[in-house]
């Protein structure tokens, strides 16, 4: 990986490249969007696959297609209808970027901005940002701190913040992965167990009906272990609407308020990496890469076309703050939000 290719200045910041690395896994992380550049797992033949999505200059990343590859997304992860939500009595309208609503916290998200660097050191990275008031149309000053940690075969992924102003806040992060290499192509034979009974279907536009749904008898039943494809062409109208798979599964046995992971979901690869997500959110987005448009030339000097990775975002559920049976995306000041993912690599 070339350092000296992520040495740049956006908004007045500096950005760089940085490397954490222990005997089981090398990840590359970069403070521009805090993204993973390259995460390397090993195989059943020891050798070290670079499983994420991504490029191998700043500048690639800037100007792709694609302008989630690997980030920190915020403040508000996937939708808020219409871009308009209500809270303590007034009314919001943050940026509109998707349709007609708002998608990953608006035109200039989490994803673009340059974060301040706390600490750095061999296994742990921990960033720091400060969201103004009104920033893409949401209330309050929020300072977030992003930490990215190895702990062996282990990639840990905290998020905390606090709010002056009571706001809304639902962090996810964004790998693209594919367990047998970037740029391997279709994802369609790797497996998926999810950890889910339920899940939210959606409006034509993207946005909850508001219901939550069985996946038994349904393509969304993942609670089995099974091919990404095998239902992912379904005649289902979920899955016809959105291409595939781009959907929020509820996750079991969420407790409010609890910091502690419980296991969110499994992949598996034929190359025999494992893969095991864990989180303490109620949520888990389950998106196939639809609308990877194959514009974008990833690391290995391949495009990145529809379906040739798959992404696990850990969440609250879309359009929560609208949805009053979905668990609450509020933060008030004194409060502190907390949201963990654990990425476990194994060899099966």
């Amino acid at each position: 990986m070339n350092f000296e290719a992520f040495n740049s200045t956006v908004d007045g910041k500096k950005t760089r490249l940085y490397q954490l690395k222990n005997q089981s896994l090398n990840v590359y992380i970069t403070n521009y969007g805090g993204r993973i550049v390259a995460l390397y797992a090993p195989d059943r033949n020891g050798k070290m696959v670079d499983v994420v999505l991504g490029f191998d200059s700043l500048e690639k990343y800037i100007k792709a297609d694609e302008q989630y590859h690997g980030a920190i997304i915020g403040r508000v992860g996937n939708r808020i209808g219409h871009g308009q939500f209500s809270l303590e009595g007034k009314q919001y309208t943050t940026a509109v970027n998707c349709g007609d609503h708002s998608l990953h916290g608006g035109i200039k998200g989490f994803q673009s901005v340059v974060w301040d660097v706390l600490s750095a050191s061999e296994t742990s990275l921990t960033l720091s940002y400060h969201s103004r008031d009104t920033e893409e149309g949401f209330p309050g000053n929020m300072t977030i701190q992003a930490r990215y940690e190895l702990k062996n075969n282990e990639l840990h992924i905290t998020f905390v913040a606090t709010t002056d102003k009571t706001t809304i806040v639902n962090m996810t992060h964004h790998n693209y992965f594919n367990l047998m290499g970037e740029g391997a192509g279709l994802i369609e034979d790797q497996e998926l167990q999810l950890f889910a009974q339920q899940y939210t279907p959606l409006e034509d536009s993207g946005i909850p009906t508001g219901e939550i749904a069985s996946v038994y008898n349904t393509p969304f039943d993942f609670t089995d272990r099974k091919k990404l494809g095998k239902d992912i062409n379904d005649a289902h109208h979920q899955t016809q609407q959105f291409k595939g798979y781009d959907h929020n599964f509820v996750v079991d046995g969420y407790v409010e308020g609890s910091r502690t992971p419980r296991k969110a979901a499994i992949a598996w690869a034929p190359n025999g990496i494992k893969m095991t997500i864990l989180s303490n959110e109620p949520g888990i987005q389950l998106y196939t890469g639809n609308s990877l448009s194959g514009k974008d030339i990833g690391k290995s000097g391949t495009s990145y076309a529809s379906r040739n990775a798959f992404c696990l975002e850990q969440q609250h559920y879309p359009d929560s703050i609208n949805q009053p049976s979905f668990p609450s995306i509020v933060l008030h000041p004194g409060e502190e939000y907390y949201s963990i993912c654990i990425q476990k690599f194994e060899v099966e």
